[in-house]
């Protein structure tokens, strides 16, 4: 809706100007930015490039080891409105030179801006940072919620340089690439990938941490951990698993052209089945994605399909519908989707009762050729994650060859 609101402005911007005058467009300096977001009275800074391809003006967002392509940008008078990769959320800025003002906007939450600022000409993240090895290895951690509830992690820190790097491993998922300094005994954490917005500050005392996770707007857990070079977390194939009496998956779920999806369809007989359970609001169901991606590309004809069950911000087909397209464009995915419902895990539970539970987007559901559920596996640990990533790449790897040649 609001991509809509920018197009009108520029078509009424248009006509009203086309006979008397011509527009007059503020120009986005060209280069390095550094930008500030106004988060819970602390500051969650990130760096951005802008460059021009002809006319059109493109934007890699640069989070630690990523960089994120930004190709929908639009200027309208002294105003910059960025969409933010695949996500249905935005950058809206004022043009004053050399700086930008404005707002980080989720699209799909209800009131959901939070101010930030970019200077231009800044191409590192930090003014003069430090770092130690005190905070060097894994860290066996517990994040605490408001509620008092609490889940398991792994901390994964190392000192690059004079930068701190890492990330969190979580059983849902890893908090994908973060990057920070020390100072003394704190140390500070920060990542921005359009959607995931956090900082993690902590104090380290007699090798166990105490700290703060600060989440978009308002959102804030608590977290302690203690190093251990041997943290675990429970196995991923064994928190999510079918209920008693079950041994098969069953649905129908709508196919992006509307049509009844099910896994009776003559497409997938005989085939071994891998069922991805995502939405694309989720930054690490789309890390799973480039990878199961770029694996069905390479193995699409050894009978095997894919299918994403995309949970989606809103209760909308038509909405939904379009931000699985346009994920399946930007990661040029070529296995099928199909719409399953909304990102509420418990809503999400309902539509596959076979299932304990959905504990996590991304879950992948493994079928055989007789139709059998073989494995699930809960969360995906990313690249961020450095080994835990390379040990489940090889073993997804051995288990599909098994299923495939049966």
């Amino acid at each position: 809706m609001e991509r809509i609101k920018i197009l009108v402005v520029i078509l009424i911007t248009g006509l009203l100007f086309s006979c008397k005058e011509e527009v007059k467009i503020t120009e986005l300096k060209q280069g390095f930015w550094r930008a500030e977001i106004n988060m819970q009275n602390q500051q969650l800074p990130f760096n951005f490039e802008v460059f021009k391809k002809g006319e059109n003006y493109e934007i890699n967002l640069i989070n630690s080891k990523e960089t994120i392509p930004l190709d929908e940008v639009i200027i309208v008078g002294d105003s910059v409105f960025i969409t933010l990769h695949i996500f249905d959320i935005e950058l809206r800025a004022k043009i004053n030179g050399e700086t930008l003002n404005g707002l980080y906007i989720k699209n799909y939450k209800e009131n959901y801006r939070i101010p930030f600022v970019a200077t231009y000409g800044k191409s590192s993240r930090f003014d003069n940072p430090e770092s130690s090895t005190q905070f060097d290895g894994n860290w066996q951690t517990t994040f605490v919620e408001d509620d008092g509830s609490s889940y398991p992690a792994i901390g994964i820190f190392k000192k690059e340089g004079n930068i701190l790097t890492g990330t969190f491993l979580t059983e849902t998922g890893d908090y994908r690439y973060l990057e920070g300094y020390t100072k003394e005994n704190r140390m500070s954490l920060f990542t921005f990938d359009g959607n995931h917005a956090f900082i993690f500050n902590a104090i380290v005392e007699n090798d166990s941490l105490k700290g703060e996770f600060h989440s978009g707007k308002d959102y804030k857990e608590t977290f302690t951990s203690y190093k251990n070079k041997d943290a675990k977390l429970t196995n991923a194939n064994e928190l999510t698993y079918l209920k008693e009496g079950f041994d098969q998956i069953e649905f129908s779920f709508p196919g992006l052209d509307g049509k009844p999806v099910t896994l009776q369809d003559e497409k997938y007989q005989n085939k071994v089945v891998m069922l991805q359970i995502f939405g694309t609001w989720c930054p690490n169901c789309m890390d799973e994605t480039k990878f199961y991606s770029n694996w069905y590309d390479k193995n699409k004809d050894k009978g095997v399909e894919i299918i994403g069950l995309a949970y989606e911000a809103k209760d909308d087909f038509e909405y939904a519908k379009a931000r699985v397209e346009k994920m399946k464009q930007k990661y040029n995915v070529g296995y099928d989707y199909v719409i399953a419902g909304i990102y509420d895990k418990e809503e999400a539970a309902k539509t596959l009762p076979m299932l304990n539970h959905v504990l996590s987007f991304p879950t992948t559901i493994f079928i055989d050729k007789k139709g059998k559920v073989r494995r699930i596996h809960t969360g995906f640990s990313g690249p961020a994650t450095g080994k835990y990533y390379e040990e489940f790449v090889d073993e997804f790897n051995s288990f599909m060859n098994t299923l495939i040649n049966e």
